[in-house]
């Protein structure tokens, strides 16, 4: 059974208490479901006012969570002001989210400073999950995790047809050798088993389902 990666991209969102509750009521329904995750990765990636005890809340309720970000800095330590560097991600991450359409379109993202965070994550051994809008989307080198992220399909509630999601991943995997492709944009519990039971597609990217803790579930549960 090919593997799974399930990433949960809260955005802007969630105080502490709010990251808190959410993992507690995650952790309860998760021990009620006793699901079989042996082939499923599942990863939170929280702000980062809420990075630090977003990893303490799930080394202490023994979740089997890997941590996230959404960002990187394009630099090492120094005098970046505003800046999260590799290093420091390191210290509580594994991941981080690289290239989305909102950082492309809200910050003004472009290719050389998406190549230059890419740098900075391998350098720090912090695995890029690299988004890409089209299967023309330049990809930089050493990328392993591909998530194919339609921007009319982000945050609209009209998903891309998983046919169409399968010929994009088929047409990166072709072109870069690329094993894990995964699918972003309204993904849902309803729709996720359409989109993870096509041959290349190697599980989601989800916003906005989850910050829900029990929908998020759901879509762990029916991928």
């Amino acid at each position: 059974m090919k593997k799974l990666f399930l990433i949960a991209n809260w955005k802007s969102n969630k105080t502490l208490q709010e990251a808190e509750k959410w993992l507690h009521d995650f952790q309860e329904k998760l021990t009620s479901e006793n699901l079989d995750l042996s082939y499923k990765e599942i990863i939170i990636c929280p702000s980062f006012t809420s990075l630090e005890h977003v990893n303490y809340c799930c080394k202490n309720l023994n979740l089997p969570i890997q941590i996230g970000v959404q960002n990187i800095s394009p630099y090492e330590t120094g005098a970046y002001t505003g800046e999260v560097n590799g290093v420091q991600i390191k210290e509580l991450a594994n991941y981080v989210i690289i290239g989305h359409s909102e950082r492309r379109d809200n910050f003004s993202e472009d290719n050389k400073i998406i190549e230059k965070k890419v740098e900075m994550a391998n350098k720090h051994d912090v695995s890029a999950i690299f988004c890409i809008q089209n299967a023309q989307t330049p990809i930089p080198e050493n990328i392993k995790i591909v998530a194919y992220e339609p921007p009319t399909a982000i945050g609209t509630g009209n998903p891309d047809t998983p046919e169409n999601a399968e010929e994009v991943a088929k047409n990166v995997k072709e072109k870069t050798g690329i094993e894990t492709i995964l699918y972003g944009g309204s993904v849902t519990s309803k729709n996720i088993n359409s989109f993870t039971k096509m041959p290349t597609i190697n599980g989601a990217l989800v916003g906005g389902a989850s910050l829900d803790p029990f929908e998020f579930l759901r879509i762990v549960k029916n991928a």
